[in-house]
């Protein structure tokens, strides 16, 4: 998020603009997210905001990337157990979904602005997805270390696999069509489909 000379001050009210930003989306979701509102609420001018974001939309993609850098960080100190590839990737969906689901008024509003199909979120929107790759990759592989070698093609390509299978599976939860144990199960389902194929267990 932040330029290559970053503005201290403004870093810092771009942080507060996006804790403003999880706050107001919590409490009442995507349509509690107005530009107006996060300013007085985070207390800046809404010149200072539009210096950083320009729709509610790229306010929300901002968080997820706060949110998803937060669970990176949980997911390091507490790696998801498996005595396989396919127990531990199971394992870290099952903490990512309740990460989600803690907080699913923020999670909604998050997932709705990633779907606004906006071109200039489109790079903000990779680095949670690239994010997520990382997560699904040091599960794979056991191992916690965010320094971790770049991932192979192959494990790029199941983990891109399996987290566009969670991130359809939970834009399907904020529409209701997924509960959380239904999340759970059809992740686990799906998992194992994907890499028992690839004969990463045996």
């Amino acid at each position: 998020m932040a330029a290559d000379n970053p503005d201290p001050m403004l870093e810092v009210r771009a942080r507060r603009i996006i804790e403003t930003t999880i706050e107001l989306a919590e409490q009442g979701g995507f349509e509690a997210v107005r530009l107006r509102d996060v300013a007085a609420h985070a207390g800046v001018a809404m010149g200072t905001l539009y210096r950083r974001f320009h729709s509610k939309e790229d306010l929300l993609v901002a968080a997820l990337e706060v949110e998803t850098r937060a669970m990176a960080e949980r997911v390091e100190q507490h790696p998801p157990k498996g005595a396989t590839p396919s127990a531990r990737v199971v394992s870290f969906f099952v903490m990512a979904t309740r990460g989600m689901l803690r907080r699913p008024n923020l999670s909604r509003a998050m997932l709705r602005a990633t779907a606004a199909g906006e071109p200039v979120l489109a790079g903000k929107v990779e680095v949670f997805h690239e994010l997520m790759l990382s997560m699904v990759v040091r599960a794979l592989r056991g191992s916690s270390r965010v320094g971790d070698d770049s991932p192979s093609d192959h494990e790029r390509l199941l983990g891109e696999v399996l987290n566009q299978i969670w991130f359809a599976v939970m834009v399907g939860w904020s529409s209701g069509l997924q509960t959380h144990a239904s999340i759970n199960e059809r992740m686990r389902a799906s998992v194992e489909l994907v890499l028992d194929d690839g004969k990463l267990d045996s």
